[in-house]
């Protein structure tokens, strides 16, 4: 048996059904036949060390002599003790680093495994809107075709999340450095926080099986994505029917969330959506944000009408310097949390043009000089865009 990539020590057709030992060797080199003693003198650290670290990467407790480990778990070990010693870093920081990865990689391998099983589904399982025999959970067939691909796939995606990741470290590395100013407020930095919320959802909810639920929330994450992104925002997290963005400027906020109303409103799988957004500081602890301005952010999404993007007095000051925007002041109201606001209507300006951000690409790759970029490649007429 050769050994292909840095992992796989055996080959796929050696097993005719994957087994979870099988899996094991496959993915991470050899089966488990090492105890936490085993690996914890390997790579020369307590037992104590040794299970802080096992919990750091969210797995539950075993007993200390219970072969549930590999020579890839002695090795990461090993690593974390090194980052340690050599690194000068003390071990509660290295273990939050470690944390960090297994709950961002905890997240993206059940995001693949669904992918992949929903892939491999055998057509015409998707039940009609009406009924209700539509599962979320994979047949055993679709998911051990998932298991098999996944695995005889895993070397060829390794290098692509190293990628991914070392961009990301790259432009996260380049905001912290810009955030850095010395004339900052101590408050935190100072950013745009939009929401965006799908009208009418919990009514949905009640009429589409689990599976058409799920398709119809990924489609949503995905076009909200594309379309955050092509503006240079950020999407902090997402959660069922609604996700969380920051931007730094106000004028690619404002895109981004007459974009959200618009692209929605076109979609047939998708009803409308609603946003809101406010300006000010926020405090970013571990990718997510806090703060009287993501609070009030929430508040105005919570009140704005359906196809409709609400936002405070700050950003409406912004935007008002700005061509190709419109923004009409509302009756001053009370926000629950927030007191008293005055919310602005966004608008495009009369007569603007929308246009691809930029002039990038659409997301399959061909450019759209005159209409409308939409993500999955549509090209719909141009109404209004910012000049």
């Amino acid at each position: 048996m050769s050994e292909v990539g840095r992992h796989r020590v055996v080959r796929p057709e050696d097993f005719a059904a994957l087994r979870p030992d099988d899996l094991e060797a496959r993915l991470l080199g050899k089966p488990a036949t090492m105890a936490r003693r085993d690996v914890s003198r390997g790579a020369e650290v307590s037992l104590l060390s040794a299970r802080k670290f096992w919990h750091a990467l969210g797995f539950p407790n075993v007993e200390d002599d219970d072969a549930m480990f590999t020579e890839a778990d002695q090795m990461a070990l090993m690593a974390v003790a090194r980052l340690v010693r050599e690194q000068e870093l003390d071990e509660t920081t290295a273990l939050a680093m470690t944390r960090a990865f297994a709950r961002t990689t905890d997240r993206l391998a059940v995001w693949q495994t669904q992918l992949m099983a929903e892939a491999l589904a055998a057509p015409g399982l998707e039940a009609a809107l009406d009924e209700a025999d539509a599962r979320a959970v994979p047949d055993l067939a679709a998911a051990e075709a998932a298991a098999r691909k996944l695995t005889d796939m895993a070397d060829e995606l390794e290098p692509l999340l190293i990628y991914a990741w070392r961009r990301h470290l790259t432009a996260a590395i380049s905001r912290m450095l810009a955030d850095a100013d010395p004339e900052q407020s101590d408050q935190g930095v100072r950013r745009v926080v939009g929401f965006a919320d799908l009208v009418s959802f919990t009514s949905l909810v009640r009429r589409m099986t689990e599976r058409q639920l799920a398709v119809m929330v990924q489609r949503f994450e995905a076009l909200a994505t594309d379309i955050v992104t092509a503006h240079g925002g950020r999407v902090i997290k997402t959660v069922g029917d609604e996700i969380l963005f920051v931007t730094i400027g106000a004028a690619p906020a404002a895109a981004v969330a007459l974009d959200l109303v618009e692209t929605m409103a076109e979609d047939d799988l998708l009803p409308d959506v609603r946003v809101g957004m406010a300006v000010g500081p926020v405090l970013s602890r571990l990718g997510d944000v806090f703060g009287t301005t993501v609070n009030r952010a929430s508040r105005l999404t919570s009140v704005a009408p359906a196809g409709g993007v609400l936002v405070d007095d700050a950003l409406a000051t912004s935007l008002a310097t700005l061509s190709g925007f419109e923004t009409t002041a509302l009756r001053r109201r009370t926000l629950r949390g927030i007191g008293q606001v005055t919310p602005s209507e966004l608008r495009r300006a009369a007569g603007g043009r929308k246009a691809v951000p930029g002039g990038r690409a659409v997301p399959d790759g061909r450019a759209v000089p005159d209409g409308r970029a939409v993500p999955g490649g549509r090209a719909v007429p141009d109404r209004k865009a910012p000049s």
